[in-house]
């Protein structure tokens, strides 16, 4: 039997539903939406990455073998369920994450949404969950940014992180998929990441715990997968690293992941990142950085990358929609330090930093056709 990795599935499925979705509306205005045109009191130059309550989010549910009903606007703010819901007890839920900028002229830009689309039905399957078609979550997701226009920063001062949620919200008791399942996306203004912003953070290898296994949900952005790492991550930044950089659960030797990004091994003009084979999130900013890299000359190869390959770099970089590019200034491993790039942020990484930032906020021309204007 031939063996599809995620990547091909991502493919597939877009195609697919991208194919026999509807182009119908997705969204209806609640009575009680009316948007709101005037400024937020926010520090903007002080913006950091934590959650800012905005004014509305998007809604919507269906059952087990259903379909998404045309979606609503609500003002922001709790959701009642079940304590018996398949998400609570199951864990039986997936997230997305992406972004929305301003330009300078006001209009509002998106980057690859349907990318998103795409990878949510793929996590969704796995899940044994219904999930919007694609048309479905880019005109929701489209809706839910215009409500909040006015949370999103000013060009060049941060962006509206957007964060679509697909949960088994009905009750079940015995281990079994929810029979119904809830559709949310809420909006926050976001700046950096990392408090480092574009300055070079600082991880450790870890050796002891692992992200993700083969024939797990590594690939899948499901809501366990982020829970697994709190506690590796919590230890590494009471010792002063920024985060953590994880192994291979088979042969701890290859790199994965960081705990939200994938990682990138710089040597000369060739770049490598690990290969999507079903314990690594295919990235949308990883894919994205692979073709810009790309167009830019470097050759770029995805594979099995070593740690000793890691601690030869010239540089080491992660990506992923909350950091876009972060460089690392250090890995440590069993106790050896590695520095890169002295003190400053290395070449490439600032290159590729810039390449894809100007791409996103719609500073260079947009050859590769991956942004949207929705205003």
């Amino acid at each position: 039997m031939a063996v599809i990795y995620p990547h091909v599935e991502t493919l597939l499925s877009f195609l697919f539903f991208l194919l026999t979705s509807s182009n119908a509306s997705a969204v209806r205005t609640s009575s009680a939406v009316s948007t709101r045109s005037e400024s937020v009191d926010i520090d903007w130059e002080t913006l950091g990455f934590g959650l800012v309550h905005t004014d509305y989010m998007y809604i919507t549910k269906c059952s087990q073998g259903g379909s998404f009903s045309e979606g609503e606007l609500v003002p922001f703010g709790y959701i009642e369920i079940s304590p018996s819901a398949g998400v609570l007890n199951y864990g039986q839920g997936l997230f997305e994450g992406l972004k929305a900028y301003r330009k300078v002229d006001g209009s509002i830009l998106l980057f690859r949404p349907e990318e998103n689309a795409a990878r949510m039905m793929m996590g969704a399957e796995r899940m044994c969950m219904p999930s919007p078609s694609v048309s479905q979550f880019v005109e929701a997701v489209k809706a839910t940014v215009l409500a909040n226009e006015r949370w999103i920063p000013p060009p060049g001062k941060g962006s509206l992180y957007i964060r679509p949620l697909l949960m088994g919200s009905g009750s079940v008791l015995g281990l079994a998929p929810a029979p119904e399942y809830t559709f949310l996306i809420y909006v926050s203004p976001v700046g950096n990441y990392f408090k480092e912003g574009l300055s070079p953070i600082n991880l450790i290898v870890e050796t002891a715990m692992h992200r993700a296994s083969p024939g797990g949900t590594g690939s899948v952005k499901t809501i366990g997968n982020y829970a697994a790492v709190l506690k590796a991550q919590s230890a590494a930044k009471a010792r002063g690293y920024s985060d953590v950089l994880y192994l291979d659960s088979v042969h701890k030797k290859y790199l994965e992941e960081v705990s939200s990004c994938n990682v990138f091994v710089v040597k000369g003009n060739n770049i490598s990142t690990p290969a999507i084979k079903g314990t690594i999130l295919p990235g949308i900013t990883r894919k994205s950085i692979i073709d810009v890299a790309r167009s830019q000359g470097f050759q770029v190869e995805e594979k099995a990358v070593t740690v000793d390959e890691l601690l030869d770099a010239d540089e080491v970089f992660c990506t992923g929609t909350a950091v876009v590019v972060s460089p690392v200034g250090s890995i440590t491993y069993l106790g050896k330090s590695v520095s890169y790039g002295g003190s400053g942020v290395g070449l490439v990484s600032q290159q590729l930093y810039t390449a894809l930032t100007r791409l996103q906020m719609g500073l260079s021309e947009d050859k590769m056709g991956w942004v949207i204007e929705i205003k």
